[in-house]
Formats: structure tokens, sequence, C-alpha cells
């Protein structure tokens, strides 16, 4: 047993198997075993308040990672995300309210059509960088709004849709408990897939393109198939989350998918880590519970002080943006490395002396 204790200390793979392992230790395994347990047991030890606020955690991490895929591997700035979501909520509204298919197919048709849509939306990013592409990006956000507000036959226009919860058989997920394992292990699925995908050559090609471009072009990488194709991954799961999320609060409408809801999924990379699969769930998680946090903060402050309450709602608007500044001053590699840096300094995980 005393090898489950152990970290692995440096490269010593001796095949090319053994350095494609996933799980290269026990100690690694057995870390990944506790975590799922964990967050299987969750819902027997919270309020189903909680559950629910988890659960939205979840779907927003799915989405985080997918935008980190494309900001934080691939290095092209999106400022449509809130947009690429609509398309995925919108879709699965369609396929199962309109021409009432089940959920289970409208997921991945949800995940593909917000791939193509993003794909097309990403063939600027050949020519385009930096600022120019977040504006194409952000001209994206308005034209796929524009299209949802004013095509009322097809999206219900301002209106919007309502769907319903997921069924298996005579189940449906209908209670926050179970749309919250649903949530857990379609995120468990996102990660194993994002975590692979810097294993393989296209991840490889992602991180050349964003670390050097130019260089990446002169070794062989093809930009423009690795750019718009980062567009098309990243889209896929913000369209996956895009219709988790609808089914979840069983409404869709354009006011739901603004800029706002962009700059938040860009805040939850940039305060998690760019380029970090762990780091796009802490800052989901973190993004989420903000507003919960602060509101609680509040009103412990304003029952000893009530004339304050005006004041310190305003503050509350304005601690969502300097919390994205502070981050970027002292801490510009977010939450992941500073996870990292506790991990060093305690040594203590994953079971470590």
């Amino acid at each position: 047993m005393r090898n489950i204790f152990v970290r692995e200390s440096g490269n010593y793979k001796t095949s090319y198997v053994g350095d494609m392992k996933l799980f290269g230790t026990v100690s690694e395994k057995v870390k990944i075993v506790v975590i799922i347990g964990v967050l299987l047991l969750v819902p027997l030890f919270t309020s189903n308040y909680w559950v629910g606020l988890l659960t939205l955690c979840a779907i927003s991490a799915i989405g985080a990672i997918g935008l980190n895929i494309l900001t934080g591997f691939t290095g092209q700035i999106s400022i449509g995300v809130g947009a690429f979501l609509g398309v995925g909520g919108y879709t699965s509204a369609i396929i199962t309210s309109t021409y009432g298919l089940n959920f289970w197919i409208s997921l991945p048709l949800a995940g593909l059509i917000t791939a193509i849509v993003g794909g097309i939306f990403g063939l600027p990013a050949l020519r385009l960088k930096g600022l120019y592409l977040a504006i194409a990006t952000l001209a994206a956000q308005v034209i796929i709004l524009f299209i949802i507000s004013r095509w009322t036959s097809v999206t219900g226009g301002t209106s919007g849709m309502v769907l319903s919860r997921p069924s298996i058989g005579s189940f449906s997920f209908m209670s926050n408990t179970s749309y919250y394992y649903l949530s857990i292990a379609i995120l468990l699925l996102t990660v194993l897939y994002a975590t692979n995908l810097l294993r393989t050559r296209v991840g490889r090609a992602f991180l050349a393109v964003r670390d050097r471009d130019i260089a990446a072009q002169i070794m062989g990488i093809n930009l423009f198939k690795y750019k718009v194709l980062a567009f098309a991954v990243s889209s896929f799961f913000v369209g996956i989350a895009g219709a988790l999320l609808a089914h979840y609060t069983m409404i869709v409408s354009p006011e739901l998918y603004s800029t706002t809801v962009s700059i938040e999924y860009l805040a939850m990379i940039l305060i998690g880590g760019l380029g970090s699969v762990f780091g796009s769930i802490l800052g989901a998680v973190f993004i989420t519970l903000l507003p919960i946090g602060l509101g609680t903060a509040i009103d412990l402050v304003t029952v000893y002080f009530p004339d304050l309450n005006y004041l310190l709602s305003a503050f509350k608007e304005l601690a969502f943006g300097l919390v994205i500044i502070l981050f970027l001053i002292f801490e510009p590699g977010g939450l992941a490395h500073i996870w990292l840096n506790i991990k060093k300094y305690f040594k203590l995980w994953p079971f470590s002396y």
C-alpha cells in the first residue's frame, strides 16, 4: 500500500505506452476515484438550493472548458460565447419542442450545429488576431442574437421558447439532484476529452498556434485548419452547455445570452487560469457563486448598518470588474496557479508525504 502515497517525481517513462497513460501512478487513480466519490455524495449532505447552484457551476464549467480550448489553448479570443450558448439552447429547444424529438438526440445535435456556426464565424481568425478578432466575434454575438430575436416563426422571437426536462423512459430529470448527476457526468466526459486533447497531435498544434503562429506555420502546421477547428471544438462544448442550461431553466430567451454572459465566461477562464482545464472549473465555480457570496455579505453588513444598503448594492455591481482587475494584476495565472503554489508549499496532494 505504500505506493499509493508516493507522488511521481520526474519523467521516467520507458515506453510510448507508458508515456501516453492518462493516470500513470496508483495515487493519481485513487485521487480521481476520491473526487468522483465526493461529487456523487454531495447531494446527500447539502440542501436542494445548493444542489441547484452546483448544477449551474457544472454547466458553466463545461462552457468554460470549451472557451479555454479556444482562448487558453489556441490563443484565439472570443466575445461571442453568450451567442453560441444561445445557439445550443435554441437548437435543443427547437428539436425537442417543435419537432418532438427527445433530449438525447437534441443534445449532441446542439453541440454539432453550434460547432458549425462557430467554425463559420472562426473563418476570420486566419486574417485577424487580438483586438480585431475580438471585434469580429463580438459581431457574431450581435448577428446571432439579431437572428434569434427576429426569426419569430422558428425561435419565438423575444418571447422565447419553453422546454421540458429530459427523461429516460418513465424517469424524468425534474429534481435538482437528478439533473446535477446528469450535468456532472457530462462535465467529467468534457474534462476527460479536454485533458486528452492536449496529448494529441491536434492539441499540440493548438499550443503551437498559441505560442507562435508564424513559427508553427513554418513547421508545416496549417493555421487555417487548426484555428477554425479550435473554434468548432470550443463551440461544440459551449453548445452542449447551452442545451443543458436551457433544459435546466426550461426556457430560452434572447436576453439570457447577452454580451454580459460572454464577459462572465471570459472572466471564468481568466480568473480560473488560461490553458488549464482544472482552472476552468475553478473559475466557473467562483464566478457562479460570486454574486451569492456578495449578496450574503451585504445582507450581513446591512443588518448592523441599514443605511449602507443602497451603497453596498451598487458596490456589488462593481465587484465583478474589480475581481477581474485584481486577478490580472496580482495573479495572472488564476486560481489554478494559486492551487499549484499551495500544493508545492504543503506537498500534500495527491497523497504524498
